[in-house]
């Protein structure tokens, strides 16, 4: 892959050669914290959202969704069905609107009461 950047020992512009084996080493620290993080949302979830969890997998939205292989990355880890929402940046926006709509109901469910 040819990625265009500033070298910074230079400060010029330059162009670099990465292969795929190289781009995954470098994301693969930032990959695992967030595979860590949905096991971690996994263990605190109650048990009756467990069971449609199970049932129906975890969906994946937005950016990160589109790295290459990360939804069966996290499903082989996690021994979960792993989705990628169709149009998964639009997914996001959608979702906070319908959140900002109904922003009464939901907020019991965004923020935590602390009394």
């Amino acid at each position: 892959m040819e990625i265009k950047g500033r070298d910074l020992i230079s400060g010029l512009p330059k162009n670099f050669t990465l292969s795929a084996a190289e781009i995954r080493h470098a994301i693969l620290e930032p990959i695992n914290t967030i595979v860590q993080t949905v096991k971690f949302a996994l263990e605190q979830t109650p048990p009756e959202l467990s069971s449609d969890i199970l049932h129906q997998g975890i969906f994946l939205a937005g950016g990160g969704a589109l790295l290459t292989g990360l939804d069966k990355y996290i499903s082989d880890e996690t021994g979960l069905k792993t989705t990628i929402v169709d149009d998964p940046l639009s997914a996001v926006a959608y979702g906070t609107g319908k959140v900002l709509q109904d922003l009464g109901v939901m907020h019991k469910v965004l923020i935590k009461d602390i009394n």
